[in-house]
This record gives structure tokens, C-alpha cells and sequence, in this order.
């Protein structure tokens, strides 16, 4: 199998409109929770949120482009001209059908949706827009993404509620591993802030009915009552290591192992003895040819919801066995909230960069464990150390479990 690395990274989060200073405001222990402003929450159990502060479009792409993309779309095609930049990549002096595009989002985009029905019931149905569909299908971030710079290669977008991101990177590293193309442009993207997307959750009693924003999205602590509704986006461009060297590419990290798995057993709820996630992250570790004495680090799901985190500590504790108690754990969801398709790609650059700046965030806000949960979640303050081998967990509704694992680059 051929090798495949990081190359570039791109970031548009509630705490950042670019990798840099998203990094910079984790190392901050910023928050970016606060009261919904996207619509009129009163109503609502709910009334906080993660949301994108700041973000024009037309900074990213032109006036006709931005229009005729969802907040989602426009979120991805940002992040990807982001990353394209930090790799240096020159499209034109590429093979364009060597370039994929592997970018997933959850759920597409509920608010033209919603703004297409109430159009539907009031005015008629000549009254739709006639770009309804292409607005709102999930597919269109990797389709917009690859027209915008003009990438022909394989283009997926994959859709695995909250675990689409680490799995469309993923999917991305399989992709170059067997030869289907030398670079993708690989990650998630979410917009869905909306009436229907706070108040469906709600509905699910999923959400976090915390009016504090720093005591809202607490992962792993005993007072959790729900996860926070992000939205954002997170793209890397991921190539094979001979392509980059080619090209006398920066390499930030080498992605080793990627494990995937099917509960098989809810549509919400995560197997309750870990099983599935455990194997995951076995299958990871297993592709890298690390044992668990060797990770440093775990870029925890940590949605902040009673089950996933009681649920996934017990996965880390039947993958990593005696050496569960030894492994640092922190979910950044504590700061930027569940950004849904795209919380795996965000967190992957997260792992990232604490493998290159060799500094792990804590979980912010927590305070107090339960009996069971007697890991070492980062606590308090951030860690400076080495970071050579992390891994970033994702789980999503339908039972799906996805790992991957990097590496510090040592050539």
C-alpha cells in the first residue's frame, strides 16, 4: 500500500476562520457557544448554539458562486481554498484526474428546505426554486468544491451522520492508498442551525438545555445533559508521500491506520459496552502496527451526551485494555460544540496539530467525572509534550464507528 500524508488544512469554525486562528483560540480554551442568532429560539427548549461568527462568502468566491450554494457548500468550498493554499498545491501543473474530492456532510441543507415548504404551502408549487434540489443534496460540498478548483478525479461525498468527516477522510486514504488517485481534498462540512435542525434534536432530547454557554457542552463531565449544535467545516488535502515529495511538499503528519465498524444494534444510541468503537480503534491501531503503550493521544467523539461518553470510554477501555488509564483524552466539541459531518474533520486537524505543535487542549469546562469514567481526560489546562502516534474517534447515529490514526512524519 502506498503511504499518504497531510499536506494542507483548512478550517472554518465557530472559534476561527482559518486553521490558524481556530488553533489559536483552542490553545485559548475559547468557547464558541452563545445564544442562537440564526433565528428566533424562544420557542424553543434550546437556545444555544456554536455558530460560524463573521463569515462572507464573497471573501472566499464570486457573488454568482456564493448564491448558488447552501451555507454548507459555501463553508466547504472556504475551508478547501484554505488547504489548497497551505499545500502549495498548483492545480494546473497537476493530472486533474489523479485530484479526488471526498467531502460529506450529515445532513445537506435544512434551511432552503424549510424556506422552499413555507413557499410550497403559501404561494404554490410554480414558486419552488429551481436550484431547490441542488441547494439542499449533501453531495453538492464535494461538487462545488471540485468545480471551484477544478478537481476530476473520484469525487464521493459520504454520509454517516456524525462520523462522516473522519470517514470521508478516511475513505480519502484508502483512495490513495490503492492507486485511484495521488491527492484528495478530503473532509466535512454542516450549516444546519435552523428551526427544524435545533428544534428536531430537540425533539430527540439530545440537545443540551443549558443556558450557560460554558456549562453547556461539558464532555465527560457528571452534569452533561446533551450536545451543542455546531456548524463549520474542516478540509485537508491528503496526497501520497512520494507525490508530496515530489513536489517538495510540507508534510504535517502520515495517516497510518483507519478502522471502521457497525453497531448493528440502535439508531441513536451507541452499543452500551463499546464493542463496535473498540474495534474500530483496534483496527487502527492494528493497520499502523502500533500497540496502545504507543498512543499518546485521543481526539475523544465526546459529544457531551450521557450515552456516547459513559459508551465510548468503555470502547477506549476494552481497545487499549491496561493501558487505557495511561492515554490522554480530550473532545474539542467542549469548545467549538457537535459540528455533525463535519466534527471528524475538524478533529482530525486538531490531532494534527497537536502532533505538530505537540500541545493537547483540555476538555474544556469539565469539572467533575463519574465513578466509571476514571480515564485521563485533560483537565484544567492544556498539555505540552511530544504527541508521536493520536487518533480521532467518531461515532454516528445508525451505529457507525469510524477511527483514524496519524503519526509524526519522520521521512
Amino acid at each position: 500500500m502506498r503511504r499518504v500524508v497531510v499536506t494542507g488544512m483548512g478550517a472554518i469554525t465557530p472559534i476561527g476562520l482559518s486553521v490558524d486562528e481556530f488553533w489559536n483560540s483552542v490553545k485559548k480554551g475559547q468557547v464558541g457557544i452563545d445564544k442562537i442568532t440564526q433565528f428566533d429560539a424562544t420557542e424553543f427548549k434550546t437556545h444555544l448554539a456554536a455558530e460560524v461568527k463573521g463569515f462572507d462568502a464573497r471573501e472566499y468566491m464570486d457573488f454568482k458562486s456564493a448564491k448558488r450554494m447552501e451555507r454548507f457548500s459555501q463553508f466547504a468550498v472556504a475551508a478547501a481554498k484554505e488547504a489548497i493554499e497551505d499545500a502549495g498545491l498548483n492545480i494546473s501543473q497537476e493530472d486533474p484526474y489523479m485530484i479526488g474530492t471526498s467531502i460529506g456532510s450529515g445532513i445537506g441543507s435544512l434551511d432552503i428546505m424549510e424556506k422552499e415548504h413555507k413557499k410550497l404551502l403559501e404561494r404554490g408549487p410554480s414558486r419552488i426554486n429551481p436550484l431547490l434540489v441542488p441547494l439542499m443534496i449533501t453531495n453538492m460540498a464535494a461538487g462545488n468544491v471540485a468545480i471551484q478548483f477544478g478537481l476530476k478525479g473520484k469525487s464521493i461525498n459520504v454520509v454517516t451522520a456524525c462520523a462522516t468527516g473522519t470517514n470521508s477522510i478516511g475513505e480519502a486514504y484508502r483512495s490513495i492508498q490503492c492507486g485511484e488517485a495521488d491527492v484528495f481534498l478530503a473532509g466535512g462540512t454542516e450549516g444546519n442551525i435552523t428551526p427544524l435542525g435545533i428544534g428536531g434534536f430537540d425533539a430527540l432530547t439530545a440537545l443540551s438545555t443549558s443556558e450557560d454557554p460554558l456549562r453547556a457542552s461539558i464532555p465527560f463531565d457528571k452534569d452533561r445533559n446533551g450536545f451543542v449544535m455546531g456548524e463549520g467545516a474542516g478540509i485537508v488535502v491528503i496526497e501520497e508521500l512520494e507525490h508530496a515529495l515530489k513536489r517538495g511538499a510540507k508534510i504535517y503528519a502520515e495517516i497510518k491506520g483507519y478502522g471502521c465498524t457497525s453497531d448493528a444494534y440502535h439508531i441513536t444510541s451507541p452499543e452500551e459496552h463499546g464493542e463496535g468503537a473498540a474495534k474500530a480503534m483496534e483496527k487502527a491501531m492494528t493497520e499502523a502496527g502500533v500497540t496502545p503503550a504507543e498512543v499518546d493521544y485521543i481526539n475523544a467523539h465526546g459529544t457531551s451526551t450521557h450515552h456516547n461518553d459513559l459508551f465510548e470510554t468503555r470502547a477506549i477501555k476494552l481497545a487499549f485494555k491496561e493501558e487505557a488509564k495511561n492515554v490522554k483524552i480530550s473532545s474539542t466539541k467542549s469548545m467549538i460544540g457537535h459540528l455533525l459531518g463535519a466534527a471528524g474533520a475538524v478533529e482530525f486537524i486538531t490531532m494534527v496539530k497537536s502532533i505538530t505543535d505537540g500541545y493537547i487542549h483540555p476538555n474544556v469546562g469539565l469539572k467533575e467525572t463519574e465513578e466509571e469514567m476514571d480515564l485521563d481526560y485533560v483537565k484544567d489546562c492544556g498539555i505540552n509534550m511530544d504527541v508521536n502516534v493520536a487518533m480521532s474517534n467518531s461515532l454516528g447515529f445508525g451505529g457507525h464507528n469510524a477511527c483514524i490514526l496519524a503519526v509524526k512524519y519522520n521521512g
